[in-house]
């Protein structure tokens, strides 16, 4: 067999239909495979083509099921029963929220004809802690004299806080603890004082323009403006004055500390500007308290309480 190609029996022979016959003339012999037996082919005959390949599958019909596009969902649906329960406890909630609201607006109006106010804490705004609202709550006509008042509870602020650094200064240098101590006090006491004793009182004063209690926002700003007086002389009394910036403690350290002692004259001037805006403030207030008829007013109030008072 020699000079005799044969083919491997397992190769796929793959056939071209649309190709053409083999050329005549080939003078090579191929070997095929067929029925079990190789047989050779003649030189110029075409052998009879044979597709090896596995045919391909049928197609498997679609199965939605698989995908969950057939499958049922169960749905519960109310019954009419449960509806009208629902239906039912939704009434009962709206009736208690009206009742509520009856309730509350019942305590309003309640607590207007009282006299009271329900104030919400607006000021400062980036941490309330007091009610404030002069351009809402205060008469057109009082505003700018509120303003100013509230200028000078502003101003105690900054004096009284001034007057713990430059002591706190002077504690350093050496001049004991307790003037450090007293400052403290002084601003821990005064700032909510001043709030609750002549601040607050003027402020509801010029919303309800109630004559009576003119007569407490007078007789504690007086002392307020006693106080601004006594820290701004800083008498030798307690601690040779030295709790206090005042002009006198200001000389008497300054020989000590020229530091420490412009600190103590910042502080004479802080108190010297407060006492004088505190006094226009007073004037002015006893001005409207006069001119507007609040004196007569006072006087009839006093009067009938008296009366009352004796039977």
């Amino acid at each position: 067999m020699a000079g005799r190609y044969e083919s491997n029996p397992f190769d796929e022979e793959e056939v071209n239909p649309f190709s053409e016959p083999a050329a005549k003339g080939k003078t090579s012999s191929q070997s095929n495979y067929s029925g079990g037996a190789f047989y050779t082919t003649n030189p110029g005959s075409v052998p009879p083509a044979k597709n090896s390949r596995l045919s391909p599958l049928e197609p498997e019909p679609a199965d939605y099921n698989n995908y969950g596009f057939g499958a049922t969902v169960d749905i519960p649906l109310d019954t009419s029963t449960d509806l009208k329960k629902r239906e039912k406890e939704l009434q009962s909630k709206e009736a208690e929220l009206r009742r509520r609201e009856q309730e509350v607006r019942r305590k309003e109006e309640a607590a207007a004809r009282a006299g009271i106010v329900l104030e919400e804490k607006n000021w400062p705004p980036f941490f309330p802690i007091i009610h404030h609202d002069i351009a809402n709550e205060i008469p057109v006509h009082l505003q700018k004299l509120q303003y100013v008042a509230f200028t000078t509870y502003l101003g105690l602020v900054a004096c009284l806080l001034w007057n713990v650094i430059a002591v706190t200064a002077a504690w350093i240098k050496g001049e004991g603890v307790k003037i450090w101590f007293l400052a403290i006090i002084y601003f821990i006491s005064g700032v909510p004082g001043a709030y609750v004793l002549w601040y607050r009182p003027l402020y509801r004063v010029f919303r309800t323009e109630s004559a009576l209690k003119f007569g407490w926002f007078f007789m504690l700003y007086l002392v307020h403006i006693g106080f601004c007086i006594l820290a701004a002389v800083a008498p030798p009394i307690v601690f040779k004055g030295k709790s206090l910036t005042g002009i006198l403690s200001a000389i008497d350290v300054i020989d000590n500390s020229t530091l420490i002692g412009i600190f103590y004259f910042i502080g004479f001037g802080f108190f010297c500007l407060e006492t004088l805006i505190s006094i226009w403030v007073i004037q002015q207030v006893y001005m409207y308290f006069r001119g507007s008829g609040k004196a007569a007013e006072m006087k009839r109030d006093v009067a009938r309480g008296a009366v009352r008072a004796a039977f």
